[in-house]
């Protein structure tokens, strides 16, 4: 007989579940929404970060949007490519290149990004703004515990 899941244990296991279905539903409507804009999320990101920040060493990149070192020259060869960013030597360091929006690229990105936000907000409109605040605090607790346990 397989062991019986006290009530703790169930709910966690469902909030799991529930968490996870939404995380998906979310994630594939923002996903669709960015590739309406021929970038590919990891490119979407970077544009991001490099539209908020201005210029920052490439290696940075990786750690703000969580993509491996690969990945991030891959995507970056790819947006150089589509001229919305570009490589700029350090004068002090010569092993760090930075990463630049180019104008093309905010441009783009003004262009975009509001509609953009307006779909996340479109998304998130399911619970009210203090509900989205109850679980931002909420979720933040849930992955500082996850990451202490790693």
């Amino acid at each position: 007989m397989p062991n019986q899941l006290d009530d703790a244990q169930a709910t966690s296991l469902k909030l799991f579940v529930v968490l996870s279905k939404a995380y998906r539903a979310i994630s594939d409507q923002a996903i669709r929404d960015v590739r309406q804009y021929g970038l590919s999320p990891s490119e979407f990101a970077i544009l991001e970060v490099l539209y908020a920040k201005g210029k920052i060493p490439m290696q940075q990149i990786g750690e703000k949007i969580l993509i491996t070192s690969g990945s991030i020259t891959y995507n970056i060869d790819k947006l150089e490519k589509k001229n919305l960013l570009r490589r700029v030597p350090s004068h002090e360091d010569r092993r760090v290149i930075y990463a630049e929006i180019t104008d093309a690229g905010n441009d783009l990105f003004n262009r975009i990004f509001p509609e953009h936000a307006d779909k996340i907000h479109s998304l998130m409109e399911g619970i009210s703004q203090d509900e989205q605040q109850e679980a931002i605090v909420l979720l933040k607790k849930l992955g500082k515990q996850a990451k202490g346990l790693g």
